[in-house]
Formats: structure tokens, sequence, C-alpha cells
């Protein structure tokens, strides 16, 4: 009998690695499927949120954390219960850029001291091609003592889960899956189809499915560096980008990107894997980092052009107040890791002004343990010259004309400087009421 059947007749346990905005909600999607799974954090605190009911990622819900079967766990050894493991634990970078490999080898680590005959152990994690097989592999055979090939498989199928995006979910999405032979292949494909309605695409080997994962993300970088790159070309034409970039999406063939800030730990990170690795290769990426500089400065572009904009508005720039609205790297979604947001709110320090941030959806804690910031409540934000509307979450999208103009100090709106990033207010509206209204 395959691993795959004795899991569908629950012999077999699945175990989850690494339970964060992608392992978990694999987690309780395979146990709402009836698999029996063995959730794995090393962070303890994490797992009695889960086992109290609480869904602090907001991608499941609390109700389903409270219903589901997954054996939460902070123990280790758990793990040798359980015979097809999937790792997802995250993939940063260094502060030079290059690959942070610490937590999957760490995960490597605890899945090897815990491995058992026969168990398949398939990666999630981003990382550029050849890093399961040649560093997750060797870590494992150490601490277990067993031969890959031998006496375990591995594979790779890249997550592709999107945070706080309700339609583009983990069964919606195709997966890709690989293997290190044939037989395994058939295995990991066979288990993902349990969870993935899409179905699955099986790539010809791991590095391929290494490779497809790191080019999505680099792709998408591109792209969007470009429309930033036009958007800084365009505001100094004078001309609206949101403008340009609807007449010219009117062709079918145009790609629909808009510029914005790229935070978060997979855009804005995972192309430093692949030129790391090309560097190592001899080879010196041009456009792909080309891009990354874009993106990497657009931050500081923001928080300059506000300040153009306050002096405009004949503001003085030390004493001015601002307040950013959104703190998270993308809508809807409580992560502040990586975001991009920071980076505005510490260009503005470098002008004397200390923002006043307001995000009810961001993690507060994580926001403080990883910024030291405290958020304000919105009914809080008063008598400002600048307001910066960051974040598209659903909360901002419907404040109005009059809710702006709470936040501002009272008087000629032409002192009013309000910046919207992501392009969710009606420009001719606000600049017909006067305000110095500004956006990418």
């Amino acid at each position: 009998m395959s691993l795959y059947e004795k899991i569908i007749n629950g012999e077999e346990k699945i175990s989850l690695v690494g339970l964060g905005y992608v392992g978990m909600p694999i987690a309780i999607e395979f146990a709402k499927r009836g698999v029996e799974v063995i959730g794995y954090d090393l962070n303890e605190a994490k797992i009695n949120t889960y086992k109290s009911g609480i869904d602090p990622t907001n991608e499941v819900g609390d109700e389903a954390i409270k219903n589901t079967t997954v054996e939460f766990t902070a123990d280790e050894t758990r793990l040798k219960d359980a015979k097809f493991h999937i790792v997802a634990v995250p993939t940063p970078v260094n502060d030079d850029h290059t690959p942070d490999l610490t937590p999957v080898e760490g995960a490597s680590r605890i899945v090897g001291r815990n491995l058992t005959k026969g168990a398949i152990v398939v990666f999630e994690s981003t990382v550029y091609p050849g890093v399961t097989e040649d560093v997750c592999v060797p870590i494992m055979e150490k601490e277990s003592g067993l031969k890959c090939g031998v006496d375990f498989k591995v594979g790779y199928s890249p997550e592709r889960i999107n945070p706080g995006d309700k339609v583009h979910r983990l069964e919606t999405i195709v997966k890709i899956v690989s293997g290190m032979d044939a037989e395994t292949l058939d295995e990991v494909a066979k288990v993902y189809e349990i969870v993935v309605d899409a179905g699955v695409h099986r790539a010809s080997c791991i590095k391929v499915a290494e490779a497809a994962k790191v080019i999505e993300n680099s792709q998408r970088d591109i792209n969007i560096a470009f429309m930033n790159e036009l958007s800084i070309i365009f505001n100094k034409m004078g001309i609206d980008t949101k403008s340009v970039l609807e007449a010219a999406g009117t062709k079918w063939n145009f790609l629909k990107f808009y510029p914005g800030l790229v935070g978060g730990h997979c855009i804005g990170v995972d192309p430093y894997y692949l030129t790391y690795k090309a560097e190592q290769l001899g080879y010196h990426s041009q456009v792909i980092l080309s891009g990354r500089r874009i993106n990497d400065d657009m931050g500081k572009y923001v928080a300059e052009s506000i300040v153009k904009n306050l002096i405009k508005a004949d503001v003085a720039i030390k004493s001015a107040k601002v307040a950013i609205l959104g703190f998270t790297f993308k809508e809807n979604c409580p992560d502040t890791r990586n975001t991009k947001i920071i980076d505005i709110y510490n260009e503005l320090k470098e002008y004397g002004i200390t923002a006043a941030v307001a995000d009810p959806t961001a993690d507060k804690a994580e926001a403080k343990h990883l910024y030291g910031m405290e958020f304000v409540d919105i009914s809080d934000i008063k008598d400002c010259d600048a307001v910066i509307l960051a974040v598209a979450h659903e909360e901002f999208k419907n404040f109005t004309e009059a809710d702006f103009d709470k936040m501002f100090k009272s008087g000629d709106n032409s002192k009013k400087v309000l910046a919207d990033i992501k392009g969710l207010l009606d420009r001719t509206q606000y600049e017909n009421a006067g305000y110095i209204y500004w956006r990418l």
C-alpha cells in the first residue's frame, strides 16, 4: 500500500512544520479533508494561541481553528508519528540581501532528528534552485542517520498562498509539485490533490520547481519596478500615472501592474535568492537587481514627495503633523514583517517629523516587537498637515472627504496634503476641494 493510500485510510499522518501564514492554512485544509495532521511550530506561544481557538493571521478565522482536528504542538518528537512532512518556514534575507537559510536549516535539523524510515519530506519555502537537495538533505541525513533515496525521500512544492486574499486560496491555485524520483513525485502529487481542487502541475525535477517559484515573484517585482519608475517620471511631468495606466490598459495585451511599495517576505525578498545563486555562478544580474533597487527606494521617494508638498503648502517641516493610515505590508492582512511603510516613517524622521500611525488590521504586538511601533486610534488623528493613505485596507476604502477633513487642521484646504499611495481616491474630487493631492 502506498503512503498516499495509508494517509487516506488514516493509517499514517501528515505533519506541518511551521505554522505561519502558509503552514497553518495547509494544516487546517488537510484536516478538513479527513487527514490526520500534526501541526508543529517551535514557537510555544503561537501553539497556545492556536490551541485557544484564535487565528492571529486571519487566514482561516477563529471558528476554523476552534473546530479543527489538527494536533497543535511545540513538541518536536510528535513528528515521529508522521510519515509525510511539509516544511513551511520563512526564508528571509540578511541585511546585505544574501539569503538567510537559518529557518530552513533549523527545520531540516528538527525534521531530521525525528525522521523515520519510509517518510517523505516536502519543502514549501522559497529558495534558490538546489537548496532542497544540496542544503536540506545533508542536514536531515546527518541528524537522522538515514540515507535519502533509500530510507526517506524528498520533494518540493512551492507555496502560492496569497496572505489576505480570500479568492486565491490553497485549494483554488494550481500547485506545483516535484519529487526526487518518479515514485516520490506521484506520491507528492496525490497527497496535494487531496486539498488542491485546482489540481497540480508535475514539475520535471526539484530544481525546476524551486526555480519556477523564485521567478514568479521576481517577475512581479520587475513589473512593479517598471511602474514605479514610470510614476517617478510622470510625476516630474505633471501627469497622473493612474490615468496613463488606465488608458494604456485598454490594449488587450497590456500587463496591468501598478506602482506601489513592495514589501512582505515574498516579492521583495525572493529575487535576491535568484541573484545570489547567479553571482555564485559568475553572472551579475542586471534587470532583476535594477528593479530591486527601484522598489527598495520607493519608501524614501514617497517621504520626500510628502515633504515637497508640505513646503508647497507653506508648512514648517519640523513642526509638521503627519499621520500614516496603514502599516502592514499589504491590505487586509495583519502581517507587518518587511513592511515598506516603515521606510516612509523613518525617512520622515530624518526631516524631524514623527508621524502618527494608525492600523486597525495590523498585529500590534508584532509591530511593537519588530519596530517599536505604537499605533494610535484613527479617531485620535486630528489637526494634521498631511495624511498618508498608505495601505488599501477595507476599513479605509469607505473613507469620505468628510472623514479625511476631520483629520486635518481646520482652515484652508490648500494647506492640507493628502497622499494616496494606493490610488484609492478620486483625484478630481479632492483637487476640486482644494487639497494638495498626491499619489504614485
